[in-house]
């Protein structure tokens, strides 16, 4: 049932969590929190459009659980997700006396959890936090596993460390206040698991109209739990097949303009162009190619690079990427939908001519 709730495990031993998957649980928000023995100051951290919506039922649950509660809010959108905003709200939590004992809970999208988690990570030289993703692509990727960064001009979450979080709560029921630009844009993430991992995922995609949320993000979670214990800090090449799509698709996102572009819009189009050199580097039947770029469009993904989008500044920007150690590009193909790989075999040139296809017409 989707109401039911669903718990997905991370395991890393001592600093193992939950992630607690249903429908209206916000209320719950602040026993999980206890039940994870922290006490001290619970500072909310959210945006401004998502505060209106669900600050106060967050706010509440904490202040039930005996916290004493302050709220932190920033602009909504990628801008926010920056030094600058790192510095304003580390003052701001120090102005409200919050300490070493306290700490952080996050309430938004990728953005919010990201900003959050990396000044949790560095304010008091690191405090505690949780995860309360509010969109589709948050809930099913960003909010587990620890990543927390903030972006430069010269490309996105170059500056982060990893912080994993006390415990995760996917409220579902915060996903119907989406508007329907940013529901599709997590299926981008939805459509990755399924090409890394589970074939079976894609198909049921294609098939069904009304896809159910609750199940998905459980399976999404499942495998990137699963990915996270085996690699936690993407020393072993596992945790780097979650970066499907993301190579070119951060350098498309910085290069269209932070905010121009959604993060799971800039992905749809990285993914296209990770599968088309997969049909010439790692095998992938072009069929398998067509079924990919048709299930992004069903969700209204881009699967067409727009001509605003400059090549040079994408391959730039792509080249300042974690992703490329000593000059060499470390890019995920997919043989089969449902596998994936990391490919030393893909060279920059390949990256201009996968560039050049995205930008034709496939009508």
């Amino acid at each position: 049932m989707e109401s039911a709730l669903r718990t997905v495990t991370v395991s890393l031993g001592t600093r193992s969590y939950p992630v607690y998957i249903g429908e209206d649980i916000l209320s719950r928000v602040g026993g999980w929190l206890q039940e994870s023995h922290r006490r001290g100051q619970a500072a909310i951290i959210t945006d401004d459009a998502v505060e209106a919506l669900y600050g106060s039922p967050v706010a509440a649950s904490l202040k039930v659980a005996g916290y004493n509660v302050s709220t932190h809010v920033v602009k909504r959108g990628e801008k926010s997700k920056s030094l600058a905003s790192v510095e304003r709200l580390a003052e701001s939590l120090a102005q409200a006396g919050v300490d070493r004992h306290g700490s952080i809970v996050a309430v938004g999208g990728g953005v919010i959890g990201d900003l959050a988690g990396f000044v949790a990570a560095v304010y008091y030289r690191g405090i505690p936090y949780v995860q309360v993703p509010t969109t589709i692509m948050a809930q099913v990727d960003s909010s587990v596993g620890g990543k927390t960064a903030v972006n430069l001009s010269a490309g996105k979450n170059l500056v982060g460390s990893f912080h994993q979080p006390l415990v995760v709560v996917a409220d579902t029921a915060t996903l119907k206040t989406l508007g329907q630009r940013e529901w599709n844009e997590g299926f981008a993430e939805v459509i990755k698991y399924g090409v890394i991992r589970d074939r079976t995922l894609l198909e049921e995609l294609a098939q069904s109209e009304t896809p159910p949320i609750a199940e998905l993000v459980q399976r999404c979670l499942e495998i990137k739990a699963a990915i996270v214990a085996g690699d936690e800090r993407e020393t072993l090449g596992l945790r780097a097949l979650l970066n499907f799509g993301h190579t070119l698709g951060h350098g498309i996102e910085a290069a269209a303009g932070y905010g121009n572009m959604l993060h799971g819009e800039a992905v749809s189009l990285g993914m296209v162009a990770a599968a088309w050199l997969s049909v010439r580097r790692a095998g992938l039947p072009p069929e398998e190619f067509v079924q990919l770029r048709q299930l992004l469009a069903k969700f209204q993904l881009p699967t067409q690079l727009p001509q605003t989008c400059s090549k040079q500044k994408i391959l730039q920007s792509a080249s300042a990427d974690k992703k490329f150690l000593g000059g060499q590009i470390r890019f995920v193909l997919t043989p089969r939908l449902g596998t994936a790989m990391v490919a030393d075999s893909v060279m920059k040139e390949d990256l201009e001519l996968a560039l050049d296809a995205l930008a034709e017409s496939h009508s």
